[in-house]
């Protein structure tokens, strides 16, 4: 179908969406302890360089994804090849990459779990969004 660079802006905007729940309600207590982050550490944290830089990361990520997602769609269309595929290229990529990282950070297993499972999701995500934009 072409690039979309609207579709992109959402896929990356949608790593917000996700991370709020994933990481507020759903699993945050217990990544900020696995983080040793205090509640008054983050309060002072430069919000706005960590989340502009997080969206640029995160637009980069739907970038490169959204190239591989219009690959993909050779095969199929639709938001579940999309997800599906945005799923692997993540189990392919990511979780080993953050495994490596962890292993030698001698970080928790189930902070671990807890990152990459998130990112699976969130590739997840992007790739459904482009999947059905498609």
């Amino acid at each position: 179908s072409g690039f979309n660079f609207a579709e992109v802006v959402v896929a990356a905007l949608s790593a917000f969406a996700l991370g709020s729940v994933w990481y507020g309600p759903l699993f945050g207590q217990r990544w900020q302890v696995l983080n040793n982050l205090s509640a008054e550490k983050i309060a002072v944290s430069n919000k706005a360089l960590v989340y502009g830089s997080a969206f640029l990361l995160n637009l980069f990520i739907a970038l490169m994804l959204s190239f591989f997602i219009e690959i993909a769609m050779t095969i199929g269309s639709g938001a579940l090849i999309g997800a599906v595929f945005g799923a692997i290229l993540a189990l392919i990529f990511v979780v080993p990459t953050f495994a490596i990282n962890y292993l030698f950070a001698q970080r928790p297993l189930v902070l671990w779990a807890i990152d990459a499972g998130y990112m699976t999701t969130q590739f997840a995500v992007m790739g459904a969004i482009m999947g059905a934009w498609s």
